[in-house]
């Protein structure tokens, strides 16, 4: 590996209204490395990849390709400076061959016409120096979402890229698939290939990175030899904090201890491939049961399972002992099941919607549209629930988007109440609220467990599971590797567990 950077980025500084993404990250690429950038969500992660590749321009700071500087303004203009990129959604189609593909946009031509024979033969050559061996006529979609990976690489380096970008390249592979990928990214190593490697997997990263760089909070926290660094620091690195920090305080949940109660919710082998390994998952009346993990660990893939928004591959869900088809949303809300996701913008509320109208969605979808809620029983459900979540509103005729972030929340929260559910599932509620509003949705998700509700309560923040679960799931690299309770759950045990699997 080369002693002088192909690339270096510095003091790179970019914001957005209200948000601070990167704040003077510096980074470095050598030419023959795989180097991964890891971080939270909201990391800067993303950001910094758009900048280098032209989507955004930097507020400040500046980035050196070999000694010379310079200002992509579009993905275009950075694939000419030969630095290409392959995004986590495939950007190939489906309908077209192979070659047409990779070649897309400059076709070899004879005599004015596209020569079919050229291409074909040439993109076969490109796959098998990419070990894979496959015809250049072949349609896309009937290959394997690994080998249209490879053509998306293909295609990029075919453009005689110099740094190759890899956006989450392994999310929707399985494990013989991102070992054949891993093979591949070392030969373009050895071969002098620059590869920035983004992901959230802990040991992939450890597997095919040479380097990584850990970004938090759009800060730059450092850059370290992957050898030099072991799993527990690079997870107390990226969340800020030391494990020597950490509490031992334990979870009780919320009638005060750990109890085992009668399932309402029993899910056995449900999974779904390149989602989430299956999985098992008891959750009884009256309990908190938390999902911890790091962000792509598969917490909110597991909970998109049990409310049938993506379809299992395999396993049984059974609700209240009854075996349950839940294939969509509606079958998941007819169960008896809520889901508040954490996406509150484009999945919760319908910000152009009153109050009243985003309280009644989820009550009125299940008892169908022949089924009306009449004006005067709508505006008593909303009332009741304004009052009693203490949601900051002129009326309920004010239009959701005029309300504060947590005021939005407590408007979703009371959507799915409304259903009056039997099990609800919370993603990150806290999410992009004020610390008030977080105290009264934690003191919220402790009375419903007291008053007998089931509840699944997935979070970022270490702190509000151990307050608030009976029971904690652990997940890494979208695998449950364990289960706590009582004075076991506490921070120490979630950390190691992250960093080692065990």
């Amino acid at each position: 590996m080369s002693d002088t950077p192909i690339l270096e980025m510095k003091r790179i500084s970019k914001d957005f209204p209200g948000v601070k993404a990167l704040s003077k990250v510096d980074f470095r690429l050598f030419p023959g490395e795989v180097h991964a950038v890891m971080g939270q969500n909201g990391a800067g992660k993303s950001t910094l990849v758009k900048v280098l590749t032209g989507v955004h321009q930097p507020d400040s700071g500046e980035i050196l390709l070999g000694t010379k500087a310079i200002h992509p303004t579009s993905p275009l203009e950075a694939q000419k400076l030969g630095i290409s990129t392959v995004y986590q959604e495939i950007n190939l189609c489906p309908n077209l061959s192979v070659a047409e593909n990779i070649f897309i946009g400059r076709q070899p031509r004879r005599a004015g016409l596209v020569d079919w024979r050229t291409m074909n033969r040439r993109a076969e050559e490109v796959m098998a120096g990419l070990n894979v061996h496959i015809t250049g006529s072949q349609s896309l979609s009937s290959c394997s979402i690994a080998v249209q990976q490879m053509v998306a690489i293909a295609r990029a380096l075919d453009t005689e890229a110099r740094i190759l970008i890899l956006d989450e390249p392994t999310s929707s592979l399985d494990e013989g698939e991102v070992a054949q990928l891993f093979q591949v990214v070392s030969k373009l190593r050895s071969e002098g290939l620059a590869v920035l490697f983004i992901t959230h997997f802990l040991d992939q990263m450890y597997r095919i990175a040479d380097r990584v760089t850990i970004l938090r909070n759009g800060t730059f926290e450092g850059e370290y030899l992957t050898a030099d660094l072991p799993k527990i620091d690079l997870v107390t690195r990226m969340l800020g904090k030391e494990l020597a920090e950490f509490t031992e305080s334990s979870g009780r949940g919320p009638m005060g201890q750990a109890v085992v109660r009668e399932p309402v919710l029993s899910v056995r082998g449900l999974g779904l491939r390149g989602s989430i390994a299956p999985f098992d998952l008891d959750v009884g009346a009256g309990e908190v049961v938390g999902l911890a993990g790091l962000l792509g660990s598969g917490r909110t893939e597991m909970a998109r399972l049990i409310f049938g928004i993506d379809a299992a591959e395999t396993g049984e869900v059974f609700v209240k002992g009854k075996r349950a088809r839940i294939h969509s949303p509606r079958q998941a809300l007819l169960a008896g099941m809520g889901f508040c996701s954490e996406d509150r913008k484009e999945e919760g509320v319908l910000g152009d919607l009153t109050v009243r109208e985003n309280i009644i969605l989820a009550l009125q979808g299940r008892n169908g549209a022949f089924a009306y809620l009449p004006a005067k029983k709508q505006q008593q459900i909303a009332d009741g629930f304004i009052q009693s979540l203490r949601i900051k509103t002129p009326d309920a005729s004010t239009e959701v988007k005029r309300l504060s972030g947590g005021n939005q929340q407590k408007v979703l929260l009371a959507r799915w109440l409304a259903t009056n559910p039997t099990l609800l599932i919370l993603d990150e509620p806290t999410r992009g609220i004020d610390v008030g509003a977080k105290r009264e949705i934690m003191e919220l998700i402790l009375n419903l467990g007291s008053e007998g509700m089931a509840l699944l309560f997935i979070s970022s923040e270490f702190e509000e599971l151990i307050r608030c679960s009976g029971r904690l799931a652990v997940l890494k690299d979208k695998v449950k590797f364990t289960e706590f309770t009582g004075d076991d759950i506490n921070e120490t045990n979630i950390m190691r567990t992250i960093a080692e699997g065990k």
